[in-house]
């Protein structure tokens, strides 16, 4: 196909208008039944030409807008297709970005799961792959990469042919980028060498702050890895890396050119767990390039097949081949938080999921297919043993290369290596949702020993699947300050009741930790000794993973209503600061604002933010100075800070007149401090317009433009709304930050006439508004901050009034009614602690 990007340059009296650019392509293609009728993909504002084997078809009759009609098709057929396609402001097809810095534009492709038809005609589904070759006409001075290698020839970049590979892993970037250069070579047991040439690449503004170094550390240790382990050399030629503005996900795995948000390039200081977590972006897509582009799953029902196999190698070869050896730790306090959440909506599915249109497959990108499809591997990998895992992934690669799989292909090669059934285990964790429950059962005897203990499984009512776990229950105890484990036994756990007989006889436990090592994908509870220890005692485990595992039980118990949201606090400010994890104790930290949002009793929330800025500065004042753990403590105590003094201190930190020693206030930092300060109206509008003088870069209006929402005014609520839900002037990048800005928990009352409001229009604008752009909307706007029984009633009434809305629109407002009677509940929680 040729693209002719030309058009992406040039004066325009209204940067919003739309533009659009010339699309020609060109499809051959057999078709099973002669005289058979299909259609091919195509989203355009208009077709200017359509050739079927050299037939000339009207477009006015053949184009929908959506599908080009094809009548009396050939055993082998050309299809030409001549289109002007349109420019992009929303991260789909093909987004264009005017850097506000320097002017210049920039342009990248994103089409999962399906808008590449928003860029070339074609056959949009995963399983009709084919071999692609793309033909780009830019402005001059300009580069443009694709997924295979390209020359500029005559005016005209030309790009080497893919492999067969699917059309939503297909990409072009264009624009003035700043692009390095590196490689890789690899020599195999055969003699034969590998090389391939690297490449990273973002806007000319962020190229101060690129450590591109890093990126090619990462990448190299990854390719290392990944032939260590799958015997498969990288089949995709070159391996370029692109880090490009407004990006709606965290990263793309088109084969040769992977995407990556820009956020990714810090601006600024920050802690390790930033970087460990862009170093398992880079290895899940490169996980991808075997698990989804080498081998693709036929439709987005086993969409778990790279996803959820990338979750888990991205924290695999995170831990094996990187600095970053705590992996682990950040997969079982982070990555299986999201998949709990999930797996506990009502919009719960099994990770085999079964979709039926594209709007379930953009939504199945979610913590299921993720994060409790790569907990489920990491089961299935204690279940089946690693290193026939680890056959069974080579022998997949090879007999599926290129080519489609469904779940079976999968289980029959691990079924071989493994020399295990699996139908019954895929049964279990692939083919049934919901999440249980194990919890410990201790009986001693007179002499203080374990008569016997036992795992008890539970399972939710509406999901009432017990499964088989494979587990490690650990048995701790307190000893000069130290919480350490003495005992450890593996079982296997089946049905509602499994006896661990191996700890028999073992001392008195002061903690007993079931899942401990974290093997299988559980919610932990305890028995009434253990959760006692932990109220005195959680901060002295020495071990981090079983410290991670323990915050996340209670984390689980607060969003079940089983421990007062105002508890949770008490143990964030009383342990929080011996927490030497940097990933756990940002994510404590966040727990502990929604639990004070969302958990804690409206009338107790102003004690509780009270407690919690006081204990953040005081754990700021007592962190190392210039350590990362005294910039989480900033960032924190900036997102809680409330009253008139700590206000002043913020403003104090940006001024320049008071300081804490080794906090070293840059750009992002400040702007981490001037939100609250604008939602609490004391920095107003021309303090953000100030700062953005002094940053005035696409980062910076971002940030602006979420301080300028932020302020407690109803004039700029009404403002903040307007520019989100009754215009589309907005990019994606600006909806968000708008919407970030909008919803202030501070700022309840002033946002209580929105909840009206929002069931009157999310309908149209899931009608009128790109997929993306209606998520944000319906997903962003919730009044989930106007938290009564009114609110849920409403919610009530509109799901009751919209049966036959999108089914993908009433399930994002099903997930957030869910999430308000949980709050309700917490709160009730909450409420009786008090009494």
């Amino acid at each position: 196909m040729s693209l002719d990007l030309r058009s992406a340059v040039g004066d325009r009296d209204d940067e919003r208008a739309p533009r659009t650019f010339r699309s020609v392509t060109t499809i051959r293609f057999r078709c099973a039944e002669p005289g058979a009728t299909s259609f091919a993909d195509l989203i355009a504002p208009s077709v200017t030409a359509v050739s079927l084997n050299g037939r000339d078809l009207d477009p006015g009759e053949v184009f929908d807008g959506a599908r080009i009609l094809l009548e009396d098709l050939a055993a082998e057929n050309e299809l030409v297709v001549d289109a002007q396609c349109a420019y992009s402001r929303t991260g789909e097809g093909m987004h264009r970005f005017v850097d506000p810095e320097d002017g210049e534009v920039y342009l990248y492709t994103q089409y999962e799961p399906a808008d590449s038809r928003r860029v070339f005609a074609n056959f949009e589904q995963p399983d009709l792959k084919a071999p692609f070759r793309f033909e780009v006409r830019a402005p001059e001075g300009w580069v443009v990469w694709s997924n295979g290698v390209g020359e500029l020839t005559d005016g005209v970049w030309r790009f080497a042919e893919t492999k067969p590979i699917s059309t939503y892993i297909t990409a072009v970037v264009a624009g003035p980028y700043h692009y390095v250069t590196d490689s890789y070579s690899r020599t195999f047991d055969d003699g034969t060498t590998l090389e391939i040439p690297l490449g990273a690449m973002c806007r000319k503004g962020l190229a101060p702050h690129f450590d591109s170094d890093d990126v090619f550390l990462v990448t190299k240790q990854g390719l290392d890895f990944f032939h260590d382990h799958f015997d498969y050399p990288y089949p995709f030629g070159k391996y370029d890396q692109a880090f490009v503005p407004e990006y709606n996900l965290g990263a793309m795995e088109n084969p040769g050119l992977v995407t990556f948000r820009e956020e990714f390039i810090f601006r600024g200081k920050v802690t390790q767990a930033s970087y460990e977590g862009r170093a398992n972006v880079i290895l899940h897509e490169m996980a991808h390039m075997w698990f989804g582009d080498l081998v693709t799953m036929e439709w987005w029902d086993d969409l778990w097949l790279k996803e959820s196999f990338a979750d888990f190698m991205g924290a695999f070869s995170l831990v094996g081949a990187t600095r970053f050896k705590d992996g682990w730790i950040t997969f079982a306090n982070r990555r299986k938080a999201w998949a709990y959440r999930a797996d506990q909506l009502p919009s719960t599915h099994p990770i085999t999921a079964d979709i039926r249109d594209l709007q379930d497959a953009k939504l199945n990108f979610d913590g299921i297919t993720y994060a409790k499809g790569a907990s489920v591997l990491k089961q299935l990998v204690a279940y089946v043993g690693r290193d026939a895992f680890l056959e069974g992934a080579r022998r997949y690669f090879k007999r599926n290369a290129y080519g489609n799989t469904r779940l079976g292909d999968l289980l029959s090669v691990l079924e071989e290596t493994s020399g295990r059934d699996l139908a019954t285990w895929s049964r279990a964790w692939l083919e049934t949702a919901g999440v249980n429950s194990l919890t410990p059962q201790v009986i001693l005897s007179a002499d203080g020993r374990i008569t016997e203990l036992s795992v008890l499984q539970e399972a939710a009512e509406s999901h009432p699947e017990l499964r088989p776990h494979r587990v490690a229950v650990g048995l701790y105890r307190s000893e000069a300050g130290a919480l350490t484990r003495y005992a450890r036994a593996e079982v296997d756990v089946f049905g509602p009741r499994t006896v661990v007989g191996e700890l028999a006889g073992s001392a008195a436990p002061d903690l007993v930790l079931v899942n401990d090592d974290d093997l299988t994908y559980c919610k932990i509870r305890f028995d009434e000794t253990s959760l006692a220890t932990l109220r005195s005692h959680l901060g002295d485990i020495t071990d981090p993973l079983a410290r991670a595992l323990c915050w996340s039980a209670l984390w689980n118990l607060t969003r079940d209503a089983l421990m007062p949201g105002r508890d949770f606090i008490d143990l964030v400010l009383r342990f929080a600061g011996r927490e030497s994890d940097i990933g756990v104790l940002q994510m404590l930290h966040a727990w502990a604002n929604s639990a004070l949002t969302f958990y804690a009793a409206p009338e107790w929330r102003e004690t509780g933010a009270r407690l919690l800025a006081d204990g953040a500065l005081k754990e700021l004042r007592l962190a190392e100075p210039g350590s990362q753990h005294q910039l989480t403590w900033a960032r924190f105590f900036a997102a809680v800070a409330s009253s008139e003094a700590d206000l002043q201190l913020l403003q104090g930190l940006l001024e320049g007149t008071a300081k804490i020693d080794g906090l070293d206030v840059d750009q992002e930092l400040r702007w981490t401090l001037l939100e609250p300060l604008a939602a609490h109206g004391t920095a107003d509008e021309s303090v953000l317009a100030a700062e953005l003088a002094r940053d005035d870069t696409a980062s910076g209006k971002r940030h602006q433009v979420r301080c300028l929402a932020a302020r407690p005014s109803a004039a700029v609520k009404a403002q903040a709304w307007a520019s989100v839900v009754e215009s589309d002037a907005l990019s994606n990048a600006l909806v968000e930050a708008t919407i970030a800005g909008f919803t202030q928990p501070s700022q309840r009352e002033l946002l209580a006439p929105y909840a009206a409001k929002y069931f009157a229009a999310i309908e149209r604008v899931w009608t009128e508004r790109s997929i993306q752009i209606g998520m944000d909307v319906v997903k962003g706007l919730f009044p989930a901050l106007q938290d009564s029984q009114e609110t849920l009633d409403a919610t009530d009434a509109w799901l009751a009034a919209h049966e036959g809305a999108a089914p993908a629109l009433r399930r994002l407002v099903l997930e957030a009614r869910d999430d308000l009677a949980r709050t309700l509940r917490g709160q009730a929680c909450d409420r009786a602690a008090a009494v």
